[in-house]
């Protein structure tokens, strides 16, 4: 069945808001044998109707997100219903919910806020936990003498639309296409290989497996290899991809590296600690930022100038003299100083140039030393990288070089 997802609002285009809904939708149809066949973005107003019109004859399910709230901008609930000639009804029941989430939230309700219970005449109120606009469902020809697709018109924050597309969404689909399909999606992660390498490793025994699509995406310090086939396919194909690219492969369920090293860590009654210098609180944010993590980070410490170096992780001055803050000594006694004052397993520490300026021509912008100490008396790993792009990206890539070095040592 042709999918067509239509996105909805004027930040969208003007960048204010990043358009997340494409990827996740296309994610959770495909095992039900659904592709997106196109996407469209547009702003608010009567653009939603001319979406509409052009979709309509080349879809049999069309999902629009944004514009169900209260605000005068949003108007896909009207120009929907007028598109299908359906009149729109005051539903009690939606005015009550909306009524009673405003209530133990301590929410004042506006004169516009009835906007949201007006649903259209034979649509199914698809119920947000998350906000106060319902979606709504519009089956396929629902206008008498009307051809029409399967429409789903959805909330656009995100916290809202992934529940009630989960909840409610996905149980109307597999009503609708009767039978989940037995095409199947895996992402590999791979860490520490450009996608060429990664390609050269696998790609020519890949293009021999019949029914199989292939696809590569690089990003910052990882390369995500993408197969779609059925499952004979797949598992011929997981056996080659696994034999190629053996220990570089972090993930095969789309987990990300800092989600996989806590993983490891907790696996392994491991603490960590990180001493952090050009990369400014990243390493630690990306680590904080996982569920459970408090098992096994113990401190993070930010020693951005020379003298918190000296007075928090207890570097030599002397040694900041002859060899530069950025060095591979200074890294090691770094890594080494907040293993032992925070009484961790493993210590990750960075120390480089982000740039733009600071570079010399023995150790020009992008270069970074990151070191790995551990509690089990082997010698501190230190290694140099050379990471010329802009700051972020140098951050980014700085911190997966770490996480890598770690993971591989919890490996060994």
């Amino acid at each position: 069945m042709k999918t067509i997802v239509i996105n909805t609002g004027t930040e969208l285009l003007l960048g204010d808001v990043l358009n997340s809904h494409l990827s996740f939708i296309a994610r959770e149809i495909l095992p039900l044998g659904l592709r997106v066949e196109r996407q469209l973005a547009v702003p608010d107003g009567e653009a939603i109707r001319d979406a509409l019109s052009e979709s309509s004859g080349r879809a049999e399910i069309i999902f629009v997100t944004g514009g169900l709230g209260p605000t005068t901008d949003d108007l896909t609930r009207e120009v929907t219903a007028e598109f299908l000639g359906l009149e729109l009804q005051h539903d009690a029941a939606v005015m009550g919910a909306i009524t009673a989430r405003a209530a133990r939230r301590g929410f004042r309700l506006t004169d516009r806020t009835e906007r949201q219970a007006k649903v259209p005449r034979g649509a199914t109120v698809l119920s947000n936990e998350n906000g106060s606009a319902p979606g709504l469902y519009i089956a396929a020809n629902t206008v008498s003498g009307k051809k029409s697709p399967h429409l789903f018109l959805l909330p656009g924050p995100p916290r809202e639309l992934k529940p009630m597309f989960t909840a409610s969404v996905l149980p109307l689909l597999r009503k609708i296409v009767h039978r989940e399909s037995a095409v199947d999606r895996r992402t590999y992660r791979i860490a520490g290989m450009g996608e060429s390498l990664v390609e050269e490793a696998i790609g020519e025994r890949l293009l021999g497996i019949n029914g199989l699509e292939l696809g590569y995406c690089a990003r910052p310090g990882e390369v995500d290899l993408r197969i779609i086939g059925e499952p004979a396919a797949l598992a011929q194909t997981d056996a080659i991809i696994r034999e190629g690219l053996g220990a570089s492969i972090f993930s095969s369920d789309g987990g990300i590296l800092e989600e996989v090293v806590v993983k490891l860590l907790t696996e392994k009654k491991q603490t960590l600690a990180v001493a952090e210098s050009c990369t400014g609180g990243f390493l630690a944010h990306r680590i904080t930022n996982v569920p459970g993590a408090s098992a096994v980070f113990l401190a993070g410490y930010v020693t951005y100038s020379n003298d918190a170096k000296e007075g928090m992780l207890g570097v030599d001055p002397r040694l900041i003299a002859s060899d530069g803050a950025v060095s591979e000594r200074v890294a090691k006694v770094m890594a080494e100083g907040a293993r032992q004052k925070a009484d961790a397993a493993f210590a990750l520490a960075t120390t480089g140039i982000a740039g733009p300026g600071g570079g010399t021509d023995e150790k020009p912008v992008g270069t970074v030393f990151i070191a790995l100490a551990t509690a089990d008396g082997a010698p501190t790993q230190v290694r140099g990288f050379r990471f010329p792009d802009d700051r972020p990206t140098f951050k980014e890539l700085t911190t997966q070089a770490a996480l890598e070095m770690l993971r591989r040592s919890l490996l060994a």
